[in-house]
C-alpha cells in the first residue's frame, strides 16, 4: 500500500481572535495540547470527495460525493479533495493513505504518482467588496506529508518540558474538533508513459480513536500526453524580493538555493520561470553582451531543465537610453537577440519595454522606446501592460511602437483586441488586485451604473478575480478567457509579494487592507519546517487551467480549432459572464479530450 499520512495541529481556540484581531496564529499550537488531554469520547470519520476548485472553510458545509473520480491526459496533473469531519466527538491523530491505483488489465501507476497534502486555513478578515465570501478561516496553503528536500516528516509543533519545539504547521496526526472539518488536498500526476484506462484504488482515514473509513478512487487516464513546457506564454515574475523575507543576500548560496526551489514549484503548475539574475551576461564597454561558453551551457542547462517555452529580455541597463546611452542600448538588445537567435528561442522571446503607462506623457517614452528597439531589432517583441485603447485622451496612439499588448481581464474590448490582431500584434491578459472595466474603456458609458461601494461600475457580472474571497475557478478560468479572444498569453506580477506591509502571509495574506492574497500565489515554507515554497490551492487551480489550454492547442494541431472556439466561448461568452460551474466546466474538458482522442495524431 501506498501510505501517504498528513495531517495539521488544529488551532481551533484562537480563530475566534484571530478574525477579530491580527493576534499570531502561533498561540494556537497550545489547542493541541488541550485537546490531547481531554476524555477519550468514542467518534467516527465521516469522508466528503469533492473537486479542487471547491473553497472550504473551517465550519462550513460542503456538498459532495462518497466516491473520488477524476479523468487527465498522460504528463498531467489532475487533483480532487477529500474533507474530514469527525462524528461524535472529537478526532485524535488522523491519518490517511491511499492503495496503488490499478487497471482493469493490471497496470499501476508509479507509487510517485500520488500526493497528499493538510490544506491550512489563513483568515479572510476583510473581503473585498464585490467578493461574496463571508470573512473566515479558508484553505488555502497546502502542507506536504514529507519535507520535499530533506525526506524527514512534517510533524508540526512537539511537547516537551522546554516547551513546544518544531514547525508550526503539520503534515500528518492532526486534530480535527468536533463541528469542524479538515480538506486533504490530493494530487494524480500521470506519467508520460502511462497506459490510457481506468486506474481504481481506495482512500482511506484513521485516527487514534477512530476506526479507518474509506472511499473509492478512480482515474482516467485519456490516450493523449501533454507537452512539457507550458504552450500558452506567460510572465509571473521572479523571486528576489524573498530574499529579504528570509534574511539572506541575493548572491547568498542559501538564497540561490531557495530560489531554485522556487523555480521548480513554478515549473512544476506550468509556469515558465525567469532567467534567474546569476545568468546575466557581462556588458561590454559598447553595451553588447557576450556570452561565453560556460554561461551559454548553463543557459541551456537550465531552458532545457524547466522546459521554458519564454525568454524575457532584460531591459538596457543604462541611465538615459533615449539620450547618451542611445548605442549602448542598441547594441544591448542586438546582441541579446542575435544570441537568442543562435539558440533557436528567438520566437517565444520579448522585451518587457513599459509597466502600464498611467501618465499621460509615458505614452510618449513608450513610442520613443518602441521606435529605438524597432530599429535596432524589429523582429524583438515589445511587451507593454497596456490595453490596445488609450487610457489619455490627448496622449495619441501606441499603435506600431509595440508588438504584445497586456489588458487587464476587466479591461478587456473584443473590437480593440481584434483590431490590433488583424495589425499583426499580438494581446496578453494579466489581473491585479480587483480591478473592473476603467472609465477610458469605449463601450463605459453604456455599461456603468451605481453601486456602492463602486461608484464607477459596470452592469456585468465579475471578471475572475485572482484573490482568496472569490471563487477559486478564477484562477482555472484565465486561459480558457485567454482562448477566448485569441490572447495568446497570461501575466501576473508576482507570486511571493509578501509586502504592504511586510508580514507573514500564514497570519495575514493580505495586501493593503482587504486584498486577500493578491501577488502571492506560494508562502513560505518556514512555518512548516521546509526551507523553500508551500503551494497554494490557488496556484493549484491555476495549473488546472495551464493544463486545459494545452487541450485547445493539441486540439487545434489536430484539425479541431472550430470546436475549441465554440467551446471556449460557451465557457466565457463575455471577459465578465463566465460560466462558475464546476461541473460544466469538467464536461466541457471531456469533451475536447474525446475529440482529440477522434482525431488522432
Amino acid at each position: 500500500m501506498l501510505a501517504v499520512d498528513c495531517g495539521i495541529h488544529r488551532r481551533v481556540a484562537t480563530i475566534v481572535a484571530i478574525i477579530a484581531s491580527t493576534a499570531s496564529l502561533a498561540t494556537s499550537s497550545l489547542a493541541t495540547s488541550a485537546l490531547a488531554s481531554e476524555p477519550q469520547r468514542p467518534a467516527s470519520i465521516q469522508l466528503t470527495a469533492i473537486p479542487g476548485t471547491i473553497h472550504v472553510n473551517l465550519t462550513g458545509s460542503v456538498a459532495g460525493s462518497d466516491a473520488a473520480s477524476i479523468s487527465c491526459a498522460r504528463n498531467e496533473v489532475e487533483s480532487f479533495q477529500i474533507i474530514v469531519k469527525p462524528r461524535l466527538g472529537n478526532l485524535h491523530k488522523v491519518d490517511a493513505s491511499i492503495s496503488p491505483l490499478i487497471s482493469r488489465t493490471g497496470e499501476t501507476l508509479p507509487p510517485g504518482s500520488v500526493e497528499i497534502f493538510c490544506s491550512v486555513f489563513v483568515p479572510v478578515r476583510i473581503p473585498d467588496p464585490r467578493s461574496d465570501l463571508p470573512p473566515g478561516m479558508w484553505a488555502d496553503a497546502l502542507v506536504p506529508r514529507t519535507n520535499p528536500y530533506t525526506g524527514a516528516p512534517v510533524q508540526g509543533p512537539q511537547w516537551g518540558k522546554a516547551g513546544f519545539t518544531g514547525e508550526r504547521f503539520r503534515g500528518r496526526n492532526f486534530d480535527v474538533w468536533q463541528n469542524q472539518q479538515q480538506p486533504l488536498w490530493i494530487d494524480v500526476r500521470i506519467p508520460k508513459d502511462a497506459a490510457p484506462g481506468v486506474y481504481t484504488g481506495t482512500f482511506s482515514v484513521w485516527a487514534e480513536n477512530a476506526d479507518r473509513v474509506s472511499l473509492p478512487v478512480k482515474v482516467e487516464v485519456w490516450d493523449f500526453t501533454l507537452p512539457d513546457g507550458p504552450t500558452l506564454e506567460n510572465h509571473f515574475g521572479g523571486f528576489s524580493r524573498t530574499a529579504d523575507f528570509f534574511g539572506l543576500a541575493t548572491n547568498s548560496e542559501e538564497f540561490l538555493r531557495i530560489e531554485d526551489r522556487f523555480i521548480e514549484m513554478m515549473v512544476a503548475h506550468r509556469l515558465n520561470p525567469p532567467l534567474p539574475g546569476r545568468f546575466k551576461p557581462p556588458v561590454g564597454a559598447d553595451g553588447s553582451v557576450h556570452f561565453d561558453k560556460e554561461l551559454d551551457q548553463r543557459i541551456s542547462a537550465f531552458v532545457a531543465r524547466y522546459h521554458m517555452t519564454n525568454i524575457q529580455v532584460p531591459g538596457a541597463p543604462f541611465p538615459d537610453v533615449l539620450g547618451k546611452d542611445r548605442s549602448k542600448a542598441a547594441a544591448f538588445y542586438r546582441s541579446w537577440y542575435a544570441y537568442l537567435e543562435r539558440k533557436g528561442w528567438e520566437k517565444r522571446a520579448y522585451l518587457y519595454m513599459f509597466d502600464e503607462p498611467l501618465k499621460s506623457e509615458d505614452y510618449e517614452k513608450i513610442r520613443r522606446l518602441g521606435a529605438l528597439v524597432g530599429e535596432v531589432e524589429p523582429r524583438l517583441r515589445r511587451l507593454v501592460i497596456e490595453q490596445p485603447y488609450p487610457r489619455h485622451a490627448n496622449s495619441g496612439t501606441l499603435d506600431g511602437s509595440l508588438d504584445i499588448w497586456c489588458s487587464l481581464f476587466g479591461y478587456i474590448d473584443e473590437a480593440s483586441i481584434q483590431r490590433v490582431q488583424q495589425a499583426g500584434d499580438e494581446v496578453w491578459t494579466y489581473t491585479a488586485l480587483v480591478q473592473s472595466i476603467p472609465e477610458f474603456h469605449p463601450h463605459y458609458n453604456a455599461l456603468k451604473i451605481d453601486q456602492p461601494p463602486y461608484h464607477h461600475t459596470v452592469n456585468v457580472d465579475r471578471p475572475p478575480y485572482w484573490e482568496i474571497d472569490f471563487p477559486l475557478l478564477s484562477y482555472r478560468i484565465a486561459p480558457w478567457l485567454n482562448r477566448r479572444y485569441g490572447a495568446t498569453g497570461l501575466l501576473y506580477w508576482s507570486t511571493c509579494f509578501w509586502g504592504s506591509p511586510p508580514r507573514n502571509p500564514w497570519d495575514n495574506p493580505t495586501y493593503g487592507d482587504h486584498w486577500n492574497g493578491e501577488g502571492m500565489l506560494f508562502y513560505p515554507g518556514t512555518e512548516a519546517g521546509i526551507d523553500g515554497p508551500i503551494a497554494s490551492i490557488r496556484l493549484k487551480n491555476l495549473r488546472d487551467g495551464m493544463e486545459d489550454y494545452e487541450y485547445f492547442a493539441l486540439l487545434e494541431s489536430r484539425g479541431g480549432g472550430d470546436f475549441v472556439k465554440k467551446i471556449a466561448r460557451d465557457a466565457v461568452p463575455t471577459w465578465g459572464s463566465w460560466d462558475q460551474d464546476t461541473d460544466r466546466l469538467l464536461e466541457r474538458r471531456r469533451l475536447l479530450a474525446r475529440e482529440i482522442m477522434r482525431h488522432g495524431d
